[in-house]
């Protein structure tokens, strides 16, 4: 069985006639339900109660976190959800609860998965240049990971933010916060065979003029449209994991620290306003902390001559 329209109505019914949920609560949780249902929609995924698995809630949720969506909305929503399996097993319209084992998202920093550079490159490759967003969509990647760019900075950026001779970007963060971040010359051509090709051939709509990402129509891309993109980019070259366009930002942060670059030229690149943010944000892997301790503790290293 589907969840549809028909199944929503008598869910409400149940919120107001039979918990006597007021008329603002019954609302958030259709609302909740209805933000899930968008989501099952965008990704092309059944909605089919018993295809539901708990991986398709942790995707959604990993979803929600790319949209900056913080931890107390998402405790709410991931409410909504279970309230709703709660209706779907009492009423015998499904066999399990998918949502069971999903914990309430914590109010500290949740970090998505790291990409190895190997995997990165890999997505790169495997953009089929020949398509209209090929270019579009492999500048795309590149500048997410090679500056390290939240979503939403990627889809706002300018180019009159481009500083090609200088080899930086104008970038405007959380608050409208300006920092300059490098940006690479392999990047930086890739950016341009972008700008001065494909996108030379866009019919752009007088209000994206300078903006550098475009859709097809003229206008510029939605947080949604990226996500979307990455995901489709992951399963086409075989990546399980579970990523977001977030999940370069950090690969960004990871690989520059474990290749031993400063902490605070890290947080600046990033546009984090304290320190320990980054050290939040990022990690080093448990190999390169081993791999420390074996080069420079004086013990071990008599002990690897």
């Amino acid at each position: 069985m589907n969840i549809n329209p028909n199944l929503i109505k008598h869910y409400t019914d149940h919120l107001r006639l039979e918990l006597s949920l007021s008329d603002n609560s019954v609302e958030a949780y259709c609302h909740d339900v209805n933000l899930f249902l968008e989501y099952l929609e965008n990704q092309k995924h059944s909605t089919d109660i018993d295809a539901i698995k708990q991986e398709t809630i942790e995707n959604f949720f990993a979803y929600l976190y790319d949209l900056n969506i913080g931890a107390t909305s998402q405790t709410r929503i991931l409410s909504g959800l279970k309230s709703l399996y709660r209706f779907l097993l009492q009423e015998n319209l499904a066999s399990k609860d998918p949502t069971e084992l999903i914990s309430s998202p914590s109010k500290g920093r949740h970090l998505p998965e790291v990409l190895s550079y190997e995997e990165i490159q890999k997505m790169i490759d495997g953009i089929d240049l020949s398509q209209p967003n090929g270019h579009r969509n492999k500048a795309m990647i590149e500048v997410m990971y090679c500056c390290g760019l939240r979503v939403s900075e990627l889809i706002n950026l300018q180019i009159s933010s481009i500083y090609k001779d200088d080899g930086f970007l104008r970038i405007f963060g959380k608050g409208s916060k300006e920092r300059l971040v490098p940006i690479g010359n392999s990047s930086l051509k890739i950016l341009f065979q972008y700008i001065d090709g494909a996108r030379k051939h866009i019919a752009v709509k007088p209000k994206f003029t300078d903006t550098v990402f475009l859709n097809s129509r003229g206008t510029g891309l939605t947080r949604q449209s990226v996500f979307l993109l990455v995901k489709e980019l992951a399963e086409q070259n075989g990546i399980q994991k579970t990523i977001s366009p977030h999940t370069f930002r950090h690969s960004f942060a990871t690989h520059l620290l474990e290749g031993g670059a400063n902490l605070l030229a890290v947080q600046q690149m990033l546009g984090h306003a304290s320190v320990s943010t980054t050290e939040i944000y990022t990690h080093i892997s448990d190999d390169l902390l081993r791999e420390t301790l074996v080069d420079f503790h004086p013990r071990l290293k008599k002990d690897k001559r």
